[in-house]
């Protein structure tokens, strides 16, 4: 079991990738999940209500984007701020050794459109949770929702080419478990690169 995997969220989300890989997302059962943890059905519930959540993290990322935004130096804008809860992301979540099992799950995803469905209900909260984090830092919300929207698209645009290189560690690439640089470039310089890019779109 991957080392970012030791607690129970993390065993149930392995164990249901791999009977979602395996079997697909309609023939499992929160049952066949918990067993393949090594886990009851009642410690499935305790952290997630269903198997459809199970993928989907608890909200870790949601709190982790916040607290990236309002941890930001003061005098920094609205979209260095998101820039500065991007490279959190990089440092603490997108890290190197989640790559490949990340890749793993958008596969799953993109073969279940009701994961599909709960995947952009996410986005939408991401983005919602970035502009009302902009807003207590003193950004007005026409502008705040600009960045959080900004944002977003920078995010998907990092996500995107960050897990196309997962593949990078079975070809033999080196790369940093810490900062996930090398072949496959870590997710903080990825969006750094989008951001600038959309900077110069918007500039246009």
């Amino acid at each position: 079991m991957a080392r970012w995997q030791p607690d129970a969220p993390g065993r149930l989300a392995a164990a249901a990738l791999d009977l979602f890989e395996e079997r697909g997302y309609e023939n499992t059962t929160v049952i066949e999940i918990a067993e393949r943890a090594g886990l009851t059905k009642s410690t499935f519930f305790r952290y997630f209500p269903d198997k459809r959540e199970v993928l989907f993290g608890r909200g870790a990322l949601t709190g982790l984007l916040v607290d990236g935004i309002a941890s930001a130096p003061p005098e920094a804008g609205p979209l260095d701020t998101v820039a500065h809860a991007l490279d959190t992301l990089g440092r603490t979540f997108f890290t190197a050794d989640r790559r490949e099992f990340s890749a793993r799950r958008q596969a799953v995803l993109n073969a279940n459109t009701e994961l599909l469905e709960r995947e952009a209900l996410k986005r939408t909260e991401l983005t919602t949770a970035m502009a009302d984090a902009l807003t207590r830092r003193g950004t007005p919300p026409p502008t705040a929702r600009v960045a959080a929207k900004l944002g977003a698209l920078v995010w998907e645009i990092a996500y995107d080419q960050w897990i196309a290189t997962a593949t990078d560690t079975e070809t033999g690439a080196d790369t940093d478990t810490d900062t996930g640089t090398g072949t496959g470039e870590g997710f903080g310089p990825l969006a750094r690169r989008a951001l600038t890019a959309v900077r110069a779109t918007a500039a246009q």
